[in-house]
């Protein structure tokens, strides 16, 4: 499996989602993740060894603390994989912005 076919996994699942917004504001511990998604332990342990796993995530060891934080570098990841979409929706959108304008013009000219 890819890099990418491991980031789009590991985002598939609500609650790394959930943790993942949650780290966006600052880093934090796993029972701070852990609480306002109502699971368990080992459930929060499975969900951030696949972010981690996925480059999403990394821990850092602080005395007996071990924060979580984002490593932009899977998103950078994904926003270049959407770039090379973005140009053709791009070009898909002018194309339609032109047909659009071709039928306004013709219906302007049957009255």
């Amino acid at each position: 499996m890819s890099t990418l076919d491991h980031i789009f996994h590991a985002l598939s699942d609500p609650n790394r989602r959930a943790v993942i917004a949650r780290l966006a504001s600052g880093d934090a511990t796993v029972s701070e993740l852990q609480e306002p998604l109502s699971i368990s332990q080992p459930s929060i342990s499975r969900h951030l060894k696949v972010l981690e796993d996925a480059g999403i995530i990394s821990t850092r060891i602080e005395g007996s603390a071990r924060p979580r934080r984002i490593e932009p570098a899977a998103f950078v990841e994904i926003s270049e994989w959407l770039d090379q979409y973005r140009a053709v929706w791009a070009r898909n959108f002018e194309r339609l912005d032109t047909y659009l304008e071709e039928v306004k013009r013709s219906g302007e000219h049957e009255d």
